[in-house]
C-alpha cells in the first residue's frame, strides 16, 4: 500500500509541476473597479451572532474583553471611550482594538443592491477567516470563515471541534461557510468578482498546529511548521520556549521558511519556500475557497496576499502554479509595499515577471500622485510625477500595467479625504498620538476639491480603480485604527464626533452624515470608466506635464479621451488636437484647439466622431 501511495503522489506532484501557468494575469481584471470590505465594520445585519469575550479574546496581544464589555453601538462618537474602557490606561489607539461592532456576511448581503448601484464590479475582502482579532490575520483556522460573521457561532464551534483540521477529507462546511459561498454566488449573478485576503506567512496562537505545539512541544507533529528557536525544557522551572512571531508579535507565529539560497532582508525578495507541512494545509485551504466541492464556478475568483515579501520567491512560484491549475482565471495580488518606511517604497518587479503575482496593490503610483495633487511638504510638480508613474510602468511588464490594483487609502491607511486635508509625508505619523497637529475632523474644502481631482486621475489612469469601504460615503479618519469605524448608512443617524480627537481641552464636534455628493461623485467616474473601454485598455500618452498642469490621453485606435488638470492658482491654456469634444464630467462641449480650464479644475474630454 505504501509503494501505491507513493507512486500516487509521485503523479500527482508530476503533473502538478510539468503544468505551465498562465503568465498573463487575467483579462477581467484589467477591467474593474475595485471595492475593499471589512466586514466587521461594515454593516451589523444580524445581532444575534455579535461577538463575545469568549471569541475576542487574544491573550498575547494583551486584549482582554474586560468587565462590563459589550458590543459598541454603531452610531456611537468613535473618539468617546466607552463605559468598559474608561478604567484602561492603555493609549486610545490600544484600548479600541478589543471593541466590536458586530459586522458580518448578513450585513453585506443587506447591501447588494447599494454595491451594485454604486457600480462596482470586484470584492477584494480583508481576512474573514476564523480568528479573534479584529483584523483577523491571527488565524484560528484558515479552512473556515470566523464564526461571529455567520448565523450560528456555538454551532459552528462545535462543527470545527469535530474535523482533524490537517485532514481535508474531514472538513465541512459551518453556517459561516455557507453564508460566505451564498454571498460569493450572489455577487457574481451580479457580474461581481471575489478575492479573499490571507496570509500564508503566519498564524495565530489559537491556530490549531499551534496549540498543539503549546501541548506537546517537541513532541508535536507540527513542531517543524513553525520558526521554532527552542522548546521548553520540563525538566526545569524556566519556560524555554522561544519562537518568531511576524514584526515581532508573538501572537502571529511564522509559518517555517526553508530552502533560502540567497539573504533574507526585510522589504526585499529572497529565495526561499514555506515547509512542506504548512505548504499543503495552505494548498488545501486554497484550493476549498476556488473550488468549493470541486466547483470554480462556485468559488472565489483569486486571493489578495498579505505581507508577500516575508515569504520567498519559490513558495510563490509554486503557489501561482497551484492556483492556476485549479482556476486559470483566478487572479493573485499580492502587497509589496515597504522596504524601508516611510523613505522607499519596494520594487514589485521581481513578483510581475510572470511566475508569480498578476499586480500588487500599487501604492507606488499613489504616494507621487498624492504628492502633486496635495501640494504636501514633499510636494513635486507634474514632470516629477509623469517622471515617478513612468519609471514605476515602464518597471514591470506591459501586461500587468492595465490589471494592477491601484490603493491609495485601504485598512492599513488613512482614509482618503484625511489624508488630503493633512500634508505631511505619505504614511508618516499619520494619527494623533504620534502627531498632535494631526487633523482629523471634517476636511476643509480645499481637501474635498484636491482629493476630487486625484478621483479623476484615479479613474483614467493605468491599472483599476479601488474604493476602501466608506470612502465613497464622505468618511474621515486618521491611519490605522481610525480608519476602521463603522460605516456611515445614510439610514443612520450618528452621534456628533470629537473634532479635536483625544487631545486635551474644550471639545469641539463634527456633525456625521452619509454625502449624497460625494457618493455621486464616485458613481459618475464609475460610470464614466464603465462606459468607456478606453480607459480600462486604451494606450497612455502624457500631452503636457509643466509647473502644475498635467495633461494625458488614452486612445485605442477607436476611442480618445483626453483628461486635462490644472492645478496652478489662475487659469492656463490647454492645446488639444483639432476636432469636437464633450467633457464627461459636465457634458459641455469643447471644439477650440484651445481649452482654457480654471484653476483647481479638471476634464475628461472624449473626441466626437
Amino acid at each position: 500500500m505504501k509503494k501505491i501511495a507513493s507512486f500516487l503522489l509521485f503523479v500527482t506532484l508530476f503533473c502538478f509541476t510539468s503544468k505551465a501557468s498562465n503568465p498573463n494575469p487575467p483579462e477581467w481584471a484589467k477591467n474593474v473597479i475595485w471595492y475593499q470590505i471589512f466586514v466587521e465594520r461594515f454593516h451589523n445585519g444580524d445581532p444575534i451572532n455579535d461577538p463575545t469575550p469568549a471569541n475576542t479574546t487574544v491573550e498575547d496581544m494583551k486584549i482582554f474583553p474586560p468587565e462590563g464589555w459589550q458590543i459598541s453601538d454603531w452610531i456611537s462618537n468613535w473618539f468617546e471611550r466607552q463605559p468598559w474602557e474608561r478604567d484602561s490606561t492603555q493609549g486610545f489607539n490600544a484600548v479600541i482594538q478589543a471593541r466590536r461592532y458586530g459586522g458580518d456576511l448578513q450585513g453585506v448581503l443587506d447591501k447588494l443592491d447599494y454595491l451594485e448601484d454604486l457600480g462596482i464590479t470586484a470584492v477584494y475582502f480583508n481576512p474573514i477567516n476564523d480568528a479573534p482579532s479584529l483584523h483577523k490575520y491571527d488565524a484560528r483556522n484558515y479552512h473556515h470563515i470566523d464564526v461571529n460573521f455567520g448565523p450560528d457561532p456555538e454551532g459552528d464551534i462545535k462543527i470545527i471541534a469535530s474535523e482533524d483540521p490537517n485532514d481535508p477529507t474531514t472538513w465541512k462546511w459551518t453556517s459561516a461557510d455557507k453564508m460566505f459561498l451564498k454571498l460569493v454566488d450572489e455577487f457574481h449573478k451580479r457580474g461581481i468578482r471575489v478575492i479573499l485576503d490571507y496570509s500564508w506567512n503566519h498564524t495565530g496562537t489559537k491556530f490549531w498546529a499551534w496549540q498543539d505545539i503549546l501541548k506537546n512541544q517537541g513532541n508535536s507533529a507540527y513542531k517543524d511548521w513553525y520558526e521554532i528557536a527552542s522548546f521548553d525544557n520540563p525538566a526545569t522551572p524556566e519556560n524555554e520556549f522561544k519562537y518568531n512571531g511576524w514584526g515581532g508579535y508573538l501572537y502571529l507565529p511564522e509559518l517555517k521558511k526553508v530552502d533560502i539560497t540567497t539573504k533574507r532582508n526585510h522589504g526585499l525578495p529572497y529565495e526561499g519556500n514555506i515547509h512542506e507541512g504548512p505548504k499543503k494545509h495552505i494548498f488545501d485551504v486554497t484550493k476549498r475557497w476556488l473550488a468549493p466541492d470541486g466547483d470554480i464556478s462556485k468559488g472565489i475568483d483569486g486571493y489578495r496576499l498579505d505581507v508577500a515579501d516575508q515569504i520567498g520567491l519559490g513558495f510563490w512560484r509554486d503557489y501561482r502554479t497551484f492556483v492556476k491549475s485549479i482556476n486559470p482565471d483566478a487572479y493573485l495580488v499580492g502587497e509589496i509595499w515597504w522596504e524601508k518606511w516611510p523613505d522607499k517604497m519596494m520594487d514589485p518587479a521581481p513578483y510581475m515577471q510572470g511566475d508569480m503575482f498578476d499586480a500588487v496593490m500599487f501604492y507606488q503610483v499613489y504616494k507621487p500622485a498624492r504628492d502633486f495633487f496635495n501640494n504636501t511638504e514633499t510636494e513635486i510638480t507634474a514632470s516629477q510625477l509623469r517622471d515617478s508613474l513612468e519609471w514605476q510602468w515602464n518597471n514591470i511588464p506591459d501586461k500587468n500595467e492595465y490589471a494592477m490594483m491601484n490603493v491609495a487609502a485601504s485598512h492599513d491607511a488613512p482614509r482618503l479625504l484625511s489624508d488630503f486635508y493633512n500634508k505631511n509625508r505619505y504614511k508618516y505619523k499619520p494619527n494623533p498620538e504620534e502627531n498632535p497637529d494631526y487633523k482629523t475632523g471634517k476636511p476643509d474644502k480645499e481637501a474635498y476639491k484636491r482629493l476630487n481631482l486625484y478621483l479623476v486621475h484615479a479613474f483614467t489612469t493605468l491599472g483599476s480603480p479601488h474604493i476602501w469601504n466608506g470612502d465613497e460615503m464622505g468618511m474621515w479618519g486618521a491611519d490605522d485604527p481610525n480608519c476602521r469605524k463603522p460605516l456611515m448608512w445614510k439610514e443612520m443617524k450618528f452621534e456628533k464626533e470629537y473634532r479635536n480627537n483625544i487631545q486635551e481641552g474644550k471639545k469641539e464636534y463634527d456633525k456625521l452624515k452619509f454625502n449624497k455628493k460625494q457618493f455621486a461623485f464616485y458613481k459618475k467616474l464609475i460610470n464614466i470608466r464603465k462606459e468607456n473601454p478606453v480607459l480600462a485598455f486604451g494606450e497612455f500618452n502624457f500631452l503636457v506635464s509643466e509647473g502644475k498642469k498635467l495633461a494625458y490621453s488614452r486612445t485605442d485606435g477607436k476611442d480618445e479621451i483626453i483628461v486635462i488638470f490644472n492645478l496652478e492658482n489662475k487659469t492656463e491654456k490647454f492645446f488639444i488636437p483639432e476636432g469636437k469634444y464633450k467633457d464627461l464630467l459636465t457634458g459641455k462641449t469643447y471644439k477650440k484647439p484651445n481649452v482654457k480650464l480654471k484653476s483647481m479644475k479638471a476634464l475628461i474630454l472624449k473626441r466626437e466622431k
